[in-house]
This record gives C-alpha cells, sequence and structure tokens, in this order.
C-alpha cells in the first residue's frame, strides 16, 4: 500500500484543460483510466482526506504509485482516448459491464450455401445474421417453432445434413412440413434460400408486407377452389399472428431506440437494457458493476455507451440486431438512445455515436407519454435485477471472505490472498508432459488468465531431480521425468515473465523465457503487458506435497522473489505443505478456507488433464495406413470414403480393394498384408498404458 502524498503531482503543474489521466502502480500496470473538464480540479478530488473518499477509490489512490494525463483540446477527443485506452489497458479499477446471464440470439448462417436457423449465444460470427437478443433461448424456440410451418427452413446441425444426404432421406421435421428438405433435393438451394430471406424480412419488422401477400395468396387459391391450399394458407396467417402477438407494439409511433435505467447502491449498479425496434421490443439485456466511486447515473450512462456501443460494430459488418450492415453505418447503436439522466457531456457523446453509427444519434430523458412508462418499467426491471443479484451473491460473497480470511490465518500471511495461481502437471508414465496454471481472483476463477505450459525436454533439465520424495515413483525417473523438475520449469518460466514485465529480467538470455516474452527489437517492458503475467499472485499453490513445494521454493529464491506465499495440496489427505516446514498444516475438513483450496486444485487438475489429452490425441491420431508403401493421403482418403470405415476396409478382399479407382492389385495386396500384420490394439501405444500413473494423468476422470 502506498501513500498518495508520495506521487502527488504539485497543483500549480496540473492544466485546467481537459484531458484524459491514468494512473499507474508500482509494476508500471495501468490501474485506472479517466477523463475531466478540468484535469487540474478533477485530480486534486483524489488526493484528498482517504477517510472521505470511496472505499474503492481509496483503494485505486493507494494501490497506484504515478499518475500522468495528456491534454486534449476537445471533449470529444477527450471521450475517444478515454475509450482506446480502457481497451488497450483493460484497467483493473474501471467499470466493466458484464453480463447477468449469457443472452441468446436468433442466428440465421447466411453465409452457407444452405443457410441454418438456430439459437446462438456469444460473440457474433462472421457471415451469420442475429436477431434478438432475448432473455430466454425457449422463447426463440417457441417462436421457430411457430415459423417452421410457413418458413420451412433447415435448422439442422452440418452433421445430421450430411447424413441425410448420404441416405437420401430427410429427418422428421422434412417429413412433417417443416423444413423443405433442402438435403434429399426436394427444394434447390436458391428456393431455400429465398425461404430463409422471406423469413428474415419477417424477423426484420416488414410483416404488413408478408401478411398481405399470404392473406391475398389465400384468396386466390379459394378461388380456383383449392380449398386445401387455401386452408394451409389461413394455418399460416394464424401462425404468423400468434407470433407477432408475442411481439406486443409498446411504442406506435414505430420508434427505433435502445431504453437505458439504472439502479444503483453505493458500491453496485445494475442496468437494463430494452431493445426496440420498429416500436417493438425485440430484447433485454442487462449488468451488473461495480462503482468505482460515487458516480452519478448520468456518468454511469456515459460509461455504457462508451463501452457497449463503442464495440459492438464488427469487421465483418455484422451488427447483432437483426441486420448486416452494407454500407459501413453502425446500425446495432440505435437512432435514439432513452436515459433517465443525461450525462454532463451530452454533446460530446452523441456525436462520437454519431460519427460511429454514420447518421445522427439523439440521447435524450423522456418527460412523458408512452417513452416515460417504459422508461419506468425498465427502471422497475433494473432495481428487480439489482436485488436478485445481491440476495444470490450475499451467501457466495461471505464464503469467499470467509475462505480467505481463514487462509491468511491458517497459512500466517500478512494480508489476505485475493490473486490465488495454482500450478499441476499432467502425463501418463512420463509420455506427453503439460503443466497447467489457473487463476483466483477474490475466490472467482479468471478463465481468461488460465495459462497451458508444454514441458520441454525430459523435465530434469531444471535441475532439480535430486529433490525427491516418498510420493515421487522412481519408475518415472527411469522414463526420463520428474514432477518436481516440471514444476520447476513451470514457475520459472512464468515468473521470469513476470521479471520481464517488471523490467528486471537479466538481459545475458539465459532467463528462460519463450517467443512469448519481449526480445530487443520488441516493445519495451513498460509497453509490454501480457494480462496473464503483469500481476504477482499473493498465494501460489502447487499440486503435491513437500518435494514440489521445495522445488516451487527454490525457484522463486533464484529469481529473488520474495513476497509471493507458498504452499501445496496434497491429495491423499488433503494436507496444506508450506515450504521449510517438516510436517504438513491439517485445515478443519469443513472449512472454507480448505473448500477453496481444494476447487483451486481440482481446477488446475482439470486444466492439465484436458491439455494432456488433446496432446496425446494429437500424437496417437495415426491410421494403420499411414506407413503402408505407395498409399498416399488421396489413396487413403478414397478408400475410406469407398468402404466408409477402417473396419470394413480391413474386412476387404484384394479384388474388393482393386476395385477403388488409383489403387492396382498390387497396391491392394500390400494393404491386405500389411493390415492382417496389425491390429486394433497396437494402434495406442500400449506401454502407456502403466497403471502406475494413470490415476496421476487424469485418466480417472475420463
Amino acid at each position: 500500500m502506498s501513500d498518495p502524498s508520495t506521487y502527488r503531482p504539485a497543483s500549480g503543474s496540473i492544466p485546467e484543460s481537459p484531458g484524459v489521466y491514468r494512473f499507474w502502480d508500482s509494476g508500471q500496470q495501468v490501474i485506472y483510466v479517466g477523463k475531466a473538464k478540468s484535469l487540474r480540479s478533477r485530480l486534486s478530488s483524489y488526493f484528498a482526506d482517504l477517510t472521505a473518499l470511496h472505499p474503492r477509490t481509496a483503494r485505486m489512490v493507494t494501490t497506484a504509485s504515478s499518475v500522468d494525463w495528456v491534454v486534449v483540446s476537445t471533449e470529444v477527443e477527450a471521450l475517444q482516448l478515454e475509450y482506446s485506452w480502457i481497451k488497450e489497458y483493460d484497467p483493473r479499477f474501471n467499470v466493466r459491464y458484464r453480463d447477468d446471464k449469457s443472452y441468446p440470439s436468433l442466428a440465421v448462417t447466411v453465409g452457407e450455401e444452405y443457410p441454418r436457423l438456430q439459437v446462438m449465444r456469444g460473440p457474433k460470427k462472421k457471415g451469420v445474421r442475429y436477431f434478438g437478443p432475448y432473455a430466454h433461448a425457449w422463447a426463440i424456440r417457441e417462436t421457430l417453432d411457430l415459423l417452421l410451418r410457413v418458413f420451412p427452413s433447415r435448422t439442422c446441425s452440418s452433421g445430421v445434413f450430411r447424413r441425410a444426404r448420404q441416405i437420401g432421406r430427410p429427418c422428421l421435421l422434412g417429413d412433417i412440413g417443416k423444413c423443405s428438405a433442402p438435403c434429399v433435393g426436394r427444394v434447390s438451394a436458391a428456393e431455400h434460400r429465398d425461404i430463409v430471406n422471406d423469413f428474415c424480412d419477417f424477423m426484420a419488422g416488414k410483416t404488413d408486407r408478408m401478411m398481405r401477400r399470404f392473406d391475398r395468396a389465400m384468396r386466390e387459391a379459394a378461388k380456383r377452389l383449392d380449398f386445401e391450399q387455401s386452408a394451409r394458407l389461413r394455418d399460416d396467417v394464424a401462425a404468423l399472428r400468434k407470433a407477432m402477438e408475442k411481439q406486443a407494439v409498446v411504442l406506435p409511433d414505430g420508434t427505433d431506440a435502445d431504453v437505458v435505467a439504472f439502479a444503483t447502491d453505493p458500491f453496485e449498479a445494475a442496468v437494463q437494457v430494452f431493445h426496440v425496434r420498429g416500436g417493438r421490443v425485440r430484447g433485454q439485456r442487462g449488468w451488473v458493476v461495480e462503482r468505482i466511486d460515487n458516480a452519478s447515473v448520468g456518468e454511469l450512462a456515459e460509461q455504457f455507451c462508451l463501452q457497449i456501443y463503442g464495440g459492438v460494430y464488427e469487421a465483418d459488418g455484422s451488427t447483432g440486431n437483426g441486420s448486416t450492415s452494407a454500407t459501413g453505418s453502425n446500425e446495432a447503436i440505435p437512432r435514439e438512445v432513452l436515459l433517465e439522466e443525461l450525462p454532463e457531456d451530452v454533446n460530446a457523446l452523441a456525436e462520437l455515436l454519431s460519427a460511429e453509427r454514420g447518421c445522427e444519434v439523439r440521447l435524450r430523458v423522456p418527460q412523458r407519454g408512452d417513452k416515460r412508462s417504459l422508461l419506468e418499467t425498465v427502471h422497475r426491471n433494473a432495481e428487480h435485477a439489482l436485488a436478485q443479484h445481491k440476495l444470490k451473491r450475499a451467501t457466495d460473497l461471505t464464503a469467499r471472505s470467509l475462505a480467505l480470511s481463514q487462509l491468511q490465518e491458517f497459512l500466517g500471511l500478512s494480508e489476505a490472498p485475493l490473486r490465488i495461481e495454482c500450478y499441476d502437471i499432467s502425463h501418463i508414465s512420463g509420455s506427453d508432459p503439460v503443466g497447467s496454471m489457473v487463476v483466483f481472483e477474490d475466490g472467482i476463477p479468471r478463465k481468461s488468465q488460465y495459462r497451458k505450459f508444454a514441458i520441454r525436454g525430459s523435465g530434469r533439465d531444471e535441475g532439480y531431480g535430486a529433490i525427491r520424495g516418498s510420493g515421487d515413483d522412481p519408475r518415472l525417473a527411469e522414463r526420463g521425468h520428474d514432477d518436481t523438475a516440471a514444476i520447476a520449469q513451470v514457475l520459472r518460466r512464468r515468473f521470469n515473465r513476470y521479471l520481464a514485465v517488471q523490467g528486471q529480467a537479466d538481459d545475458d538470455g539465459k532467463t528462460g523465457l519463450d517467443s512469448t516474452t519481449p526480445t530487443p527489437n520488441s516493445p519495451t517492458p513498460e509497453s509490454y503487458t501480457p494480462k496473464s503475467f503483469a500481476y504477482p499472485p499473493q498465494l501460489v499453490v502447487v499440486d503435491g506435497g513437500a518435494p514440489q513445494v521445495a522445488a516451487a521454493e527454490r525457484v522463486l529464491k533464484d529469481l529473488g522473489i520474495n513476497d509471493v506465499a507458498l504452499c501445496g495440496l496434497a491429495k491423499r489427505l488433503e494436507e496444506v505443505w508450506l515450504p521449510a516446514e517438516p510436517f504438513p498444516v491439517i485445515l478443519p475438513r469443513n472449512s472454507e478456507g480448505l473448500y477453496l483450496l481444494q476447487r483451486v486444485r481440482d481446477e488446475a487438475h482439470r486444466f492439465a488433464i484436458s491439455f494432456h489429452r488433446s496432446k496425446r490425441s494429437r500424437r496417437l491420431q495415426r491410421s494403420e495406413l499411414d506407413d503402408i508403401p505407395g498409399l498416399g493421403q488421396a489413396r487413403r482418403t478414397a478408400l475410406l470414403r469407398h468402404f466408409g470405415s477402417l473396419r470394413r476396409l480391413r474386412d476387404a478382399t484384394e479384388q474388393q480393394l482393386a476395385e477403388v479407382a488409383g489403387v492396382g492389385a498390387g497396391l491392394a495386396g500390400s494393404i491386405v498384408r500389411a493390415l492382417a500384420e496389425s491390429s486394433p490394439s497396437s494402434v495406442g501405444n500400449s506401454s502407456d498404458a502403466d497403471p502406475v500413473d494413470i490415476d496421476h494423468a487424469g485418466a480417472t476422470g475420463a
């Protein structure tokens, strides 16, 4: 913890101009970015009495070790620079809007030859048109089920589609009329795309034209006395009307707007957004954020618009609201944003969003009428979301705080371990050894900072093979692999990167850094900020007992790192081993501290196993056909396509093999002899299945 007075700039040296400022910590990492109309007034407020500051602001200024700023000429420039710096540095103390759930969208894969309708979550993909987001996936499926009888489009996966083409028979949806079955040629690719385009037009709000077209076709069929066709069209119209009823009109003037409302308490804020397109609510989203200070609703709204609308436009032109931009305009930003309170720099923000969209964007507070009523509804939803969030997290937050305080007490730490890193090694009998690093912050996994390590060499090149204990099996050493050496290698590589970021690594080329580490031609350590290695942990946990802890301790001592606590968690009795201690620490079996350590250890174990299995499967994915002379890739592919599987190929005669194009009688004989000499059990290396280390490699979780 630093004293803000030690780095407080002289008041006269701070300009009164508008600008953007950055707070840096002792590791030269940006921890907060802000903007101000008057830099002198805003920065002076941070160096007031600590007791008068918001708790999170006080924590930020005591974590920081320096502050700098950049003067700009206009408020629009300040907004743009603030947004670009937040995207670049990802400061830990800035407000981050995180979805309180993963919202699904109705996606149409327009980039495929036969477009598919499906429920999709996650980031936007190229060649996909999105409608939504929706609050629930079941709402999408219910609407889709209604519309498929009118727009019979493909909804099956690629595997199901290919299988139907191979066997020449459609799936159940094709038999009951909810798919036009392009897989078996009932419609051509162009006809199927026309059906999908009609579906997209309906979802995009072109409902009146669609209803008139179906109504006209129904009447014409009745005039031709084709009553069966007329009845089908009548049912289609009824299905369309039912689907339209699910999207009630809330703004009769056909407004395109996002309605945004906040509910706040001193430490958190919940925001809810209703996406209104064509006067109908097309989707709803929600976030819960931590407040860095006593920011007003207007300031929260400004940060919301910068983060949500600033990054919504994708390079491929997809916009996420059922439209794809061909002109470069960002239609995902609506024409109107309705807020409860306008930001102080509303004109600059509107100018920035208008430039992003390509046409005018208005930000305003509705005072009366339907828009005011809808805003009040959104606000009630925000209040409910905040109450639900606090209720849901109350128990979890208490348990996490208790776990961290217990670890501080049991392990004799000077402070609670807010950042914990755990390391594990996975292999089978020494083959394909890998390491894993998982990160927990405030008792919660930070999966974006997980890292995998491929162990180099035999694992014994760190010089720690002599550190052995009762937990090490001598057969592993005979095979040239040592868990303690592997742990040492992984920790050395991780903390060498940390030292490189801090500018403290040696320049003699003996730091063990890999290709992701800056070289003399790379950016300087000050500008090189890999997020997963930038911050040191308060506690390092290794999966193992005294030997693994001793190896890790020697690495930290060799690198001169003495401010990181270390412990090991042994599986057998869940004992906690500390460096240089002859006996383990036994935590109470029902303690939250032990439960947190177990979660961290199990997560590192799971992550290491998944990497090991993927690496091993890539090595073992070799066919018996690979080593047959004269049989290249093209002929192997032709054989497998002709017979369908390796088992059928093995049962085939020389005459049957010779019938395949490119395979003559001589090659067919070589194939039969090679397959006869091999057996399915020899495909995988049976020596890797030594039962000694099956549990260690995680095979029990298979």
